[in-house]
């Protein structure tokens, strides 16, 4: 799995309205300057985190994203899925090699490694929220499972 742009700006920008629930609608323009991102992507990502009911939109002098649900509602999953489109390419589907071999069809004794894997990364990105990325990086690794690096 490779972590591409999208889905870290996705959740970077997802993060950011978590953070500010409190202020209001927040305008895509604010989260990149704020996030040093370029601000043509961050649109684009909103967009995708709309249309996947992440984020909501509100128009007017005042307007902009809020999330659509509490940050504890909102997998690191859901924001990688909407803002990539998906949270692991299974490249013998997406890219087949060869037609034949790659086929469903076909018996494959690779694929169901990869299905595996794709399964496992789903089930670590289900498990945490964008509420148990709000805290400083010590109790997040705590709440993930990792162990807490010593200074």
């Amino acid at each position: 799995m490779r972590i591409t742009t999208w889905a870290e700006y996705g959740l970077i920008c997802s993060l950011h309205l978590a953070q500010r629930a409190h202020d209001g609608p927040v305008t895509g323009r604010d989260i990149a300057t704020r996030e040093r991102l370029p601000v043509d992507y961050v649109e684009q990502i909103l967009l995708r985190l709309r249309r996947a009911d992440i984020v909501k939109s509100t128009r007017g002098a005042h307007g902009g994203y809020s999330l659509a649900r509490a940050a504890d509602q909102i997998s690191v999953r859901d924001v990688i899925a909407a803002s990539e489109l998906t949270t692991f390419d299974l490249h013998c589907v997406s890219h087949p090699v060869d037609d034949e071999r790659c086929a469903a069809s076909h018996a494959c004794s690779i694929r169901p490694v990869w299905v595996l894997l794709q399964q496992k990364i789903d089930s670590v990105l289900d498990g945490v929220h964008l509420s148990d990325l709000m805290h400083e990086e010590p109790a997040v690794r705590e709440r993930v499972g990792l162990p807490v690096l010593q200074s």
